[in-house]
């Protein structure tokens, strides 16, 4: 693809329903993405290959999720001189800290912007911020989005205040 502004990364296609999120948000804030999968083990070279050659694709930010020992944003970051996000991806065995602790504990000099735990979205938006530093048409989409946001929690505590507690929590169930 070309003009690829945002690739998005997993390290095994099981990571895909997690990192969908981050998909959906590039795509409602009309950004242009591509999504792999691609090992930083088993595919090491042509994950390789790929990353050396994004920016010459377009290619301004990296969002890698992967789990377990989530080698793959960091192994990123190492060719990538953009912006790396990194998604750890809830695991089995650790409940996704050992994921979260593997991106987040990068050696300094190969920083990578890391999200929570399945945190797909956040991950999306944050590639957003970074886009809208010099895009004032997705910064303003991005403060449309944040307004809304506002305005969603904002109406709910008017509902709850009007419906008290007992009938809010009912309309919850529902």
């Amino acid at each position: 693809m070309k003009n690829v502004i945002v690739s998005v990364l997993m390290g095994s296609d099981s990571d895909l329903e997690v990192m969908k999120g981050a998909v959906d948000v590039l795509n409602n804030f009309g950004i242009k993405n591509e999504v792999l999968v691609l090992s930083a083990h088993r595919t090491f070279e042509a994950t390789r290959e790929y990353v050396m050659s994004s920016i010459a694709r377009g290619t301004k930010v990296i969002i890698a999720g992967a789990g377990g020992s989530a080698h793959l944003p960091g192994v990123i970051a190492a060719m990538f001189p953009l912006p790396v996000i990194g998604i750890p991806i809830k695991s089995k065995s650790l409940e996704g800290l050992d994921s979260l602790l593997s991106i987040v504990q990068m050696p300094p000099g190969i920083p990578v912007a890391t999200v929570g735990i399945n945190s797909a979205k956040n991950a999306g938006l944050l590639a957003v911020q970074i886009l809208s530093t010099s895009n004032k048409e997705l910064e303003k989409k991005l403060n449309d989005f944040r307004s809304k946001q506002k305005d969603t929690v904002l109406e709910k505590t008017e509902k709850l205040k009007t419906l008290g507690v007992e009938k809010y929590l009912k309309i919850l169930k529902k």
